[in-house]
C-alpha cells in the first residue's frame, strides 16, 4: 500500500489550497472529498454573493477574475473547479472519511470506498454540514428545513424565517421579490450585526414600510403542519404558515474529532486545540486547517484569513522531515 506524505480531508478551498502547497514542495498527497468539488460552495443557495471580495478569495496566487467586485457562488465553483483540473490535483470525490486512526508512525485513513496510510493528516472539512438544531416539536416536518436553496419554490406561499445571519436575510429578500410572504423570526433585538453592509439597509426598510414582518425577541416554540406558534417577549404568536427555513447556523463535525482524539477548550466555544504557529492539533501529526479551526465560532474564519494554514503546515512537515 502506497504511503503518502499528507492526506487532506476536505475538498473545499482551504482543502485544495493544502494540496496546491503540497504538489508544489513535491509532496505525496491525496484529497479526500465527501461530495463534488468545493462540497460545501456547491450547496450554497443559488444567488449567493459573497462578502469577501475575488482577490481575497483566490489561493495560491492565481487570478480569480469576477464580474463584480463581490463573486458569486457561480464564479466561485468555476474558479475553484479549474484550479483543481488544471493543475491535475490527486483528488477523489465523492468519498467519505470515516475513520483516522494513528498507529506507531502512521495513520491509516478509512473511507466509504478504501482505506489508505499517510504519514500526516489535514482535517479542512469546514462546518456547513451539521445545523444547529431548533429542538421543537414539528423539526422534523417535511415543510422545514435548514439549508435554502432557491427563492422559485417559495413563491406564493407563506415562509417563515428562522435567523438573523446572512443566509436568514438573503434567503429572506429573495423570496420576498418572488412572491412569498415572508416572516422573519429574530431571537435578539435586530438583524444581526454581521450582516453584510450592502444588504442590512434593504432588509430593514422592508422590514419597516411591512413587506417583510419581523418578530424581534422571539423563539419558536412549536411548527404544526400549517401554522407555526412562536414566543415572543410579550405573548404567544400563532400564524399561519406553509413552509420553515430554520437559518439558525451550522457547525463543525465535532464527534469526527473526538473520534480522532482531537482535545477542545471547555468555554463552551468547543475550539479544537492546535498550534498556532504550526496549525498541529494535540494529536501529532494531525493538523487543522480552515474554518474548522473556530470551533462553533464559525464567523471567525474565511476563506481570505485561512488560506494561508496550507504554507504553514506544509511548512511544518518538511521542518519535521515528512514523517510523524
Amino acid at each position: 500500500m502506497k504511503i503518502f506524505d499528507i492526506v487532506i480531508i476536505g475538498g473545499g478551498p482551504i482543502g485544495i489550497a493544502c494540496g496546491l502547497e503540497a504538489q508544489k514542495k513535491e509532496l505525496s498527497y491525496l484529497i479526500l472529498e465527501k461530495g463534488p468539488i468545493v462540497n460545501s460552495l456547491y450547496n450554497y443557495p443559488v444567488n449567493m454573493q459573497f462578502f469577501s471580495s475575488s482577490e481575497k478569495l483566490e489561493i495560491n496566487e492565481i487570478p480569480f477574475i469576477s464580474k463584480e467586485a463581490k463573486p458569486r457562488r457561480s464564479e466561485a465553483l468555476e474558479y475553484y473547479r479549474r484550479i483543481t483540473t488544471s493543475n491535475k490535483l490527486n483528488i477523489n470525490l465523492f468519498e467519505k472519511v470515516t475513520k483516522v486512526s494513528k498507529g506507531e508512525d502512521k495513520f491509516t485513513i478509512v473511507s466509504n470506498k478504501n482505506t489508505y496510510k499517510s504519514n500526516h493528516v489535514i482535517i479542512a472539512t469546514g462546518f456547513y454540514d451539521i445545523a444547529n438544531m431548533l429542538n421543537v416539536i414539528g423539526e422534523n416536518l417535511p415543510k422545514v428545513s435548514h439549508y435554502y436553496n432557491d427563492p422559485h419554490f417559495y413563491a406564493g406561499q407563506k415562509l417563515a424565517i428562522i435567523g438573523a445571519s446572512n443566509s436568514a436575510i438573503d434567503a429572506a429578500l429573495e423570496c420576498y421579490r418572488k412572491g412569498a410572504e415572508v416572516t422573519l423570526i429574530i431571537r435578539g433585538k435586530e438583524v444581526g450585526q454581521r450582516v453584510k453592509y450592502w444588504v442590512r439597509p434593504d432588509i430593514i426598510n422592508r422590514i419597516e414600510e411591512g413587506s417583510i414582518k419581523a418578530f424581534y425577541n422571539s423563539t419558536v416554540k412549536e411548527i404544526l403542519e400549517d401554522k407555526i406558534i412562536i414566543n415572543t417577549k410579550n405573548r404567544e404568536i400563532t400564524i399561519q404558515n406553509d413552509f420553515v427555513l430554520a437559518l439558525t447556523g451550522y457547525k463543525p463535525n465535532f464527534t469526527f474529532l473526538e473520534q480522532i482524539g482531537i482535545s477542545f477548550s471547555n468555554d463552551g466555544k468547543k475550539i479544537p486545540s492546535y498550534n498556532k504557529e504550526t496549525m498541529e492539533t494535540n494529536i501529532k501529526g494531525v493538523y487543522l486547517a480552515g474554518v474548522i479551526c473556530g470551533g462553533m465560532e464559525t464567523h471567525k474564519w474565511f476563506i481570505e484569513n485561512s488560506r494561508i494554514h496550507a504554507k504553514i503546515i506544509v511548512k511544518a512537515v518538511l521542518e519535521r522531515g515528512k514523517k510523524v
